[in-house]
């Protein structure tokens, strides 16, 4: 139980450093669906794109929490960071070296100022995912190395703690037996003297009636 709580507490602060950034990634991640939506009311292939790029973000971040929880998806996990991160480079990418392409591409209807400042927006949210993503990434996996050292440690005192108790069982053990042993030859030794009594009163018995 000790063991536990040391583990529970030693690890609250990485995992609060880890859940701001997964917090800040969400964050960015659910604020890059207004352009995409704010461009075309129904997003051309081009959008959808895009929508499925901060979907899997979302889902990272998400994951990220679970696995911050459960200690579990920890390779899940990575992997949907890489995804999404492969798909915030290409998508920024994109914007940021063909804008007027891309403009093309989303078939907005609104004005060109408006559809650049669009952009701009989400070139700037792509960005800003792309960082917090990788800041996560190399979080999460220093986290779980740091998580997994620590549980080794605890294992480690457990099985030393485990190893002293058994030691000190098998000394109480030794003891008890020693004593058994002790109070039985104190009682074959009483008996004998007893026997021998008997025997050297009835032989001294016996030669007094021979007398």
């Amino acid at each position: 139980m000790a063991c536990d709580m040391k583990l529970r507490s030693s690890s609250s602060l990485p995992n609060l450093l880890l859940s701001s950034l997964n917090l800040l990634l969400l964050v960015l991640a659910s604020a890059s669906f207004a352009p995409v939506f704010l461009l075309r009311t129904s997003p051309t292939s081009s959008g959808w794109a895009l929508f499925t790029v901060s979907s899997t973000t979302v889902l990272s971040s998400l994951l990220g929490f679970f696995s911050q929880l459960t200690r579990l998806c920890f390779v899940t996990h990575v992997f949907f960071i890489l995804a999404s991160s492969v798909g915030q480079a290409l998508s920024f990418l994109a914007l940021f070296l063909r804008p007027e392409p891309s403009l093309q591409l989303l078939g907005s209807d609104r004005s060109r100022k408006e559809q650049r400042v669009l952009m701009k927006v989400e070139e700037a949210l792509l960005l800003g995912m792309f960082l917090v993503q990788s800041l996560v990434l190399v979080s999460a996996c220093a986290v779980q190395r740091w998580w997994l050292r620590q549980y080794e440690e605890v294992e480690a005192e457990r099985e030393a703690s485990a190893r002293k108790r058994n030691r000190r069982m098998a000394r109480v053990q030794e003891e008890a037996i020693a004593n058994a042993e002790a109070v039985a030859r104190e009682l074959e030794e009483k008996t004998r003297r007893g026997k021998q009594g008997r025997w050297a009163k009835n032989d001294f018995e016996g030669r007094g009636r021979e007398a």
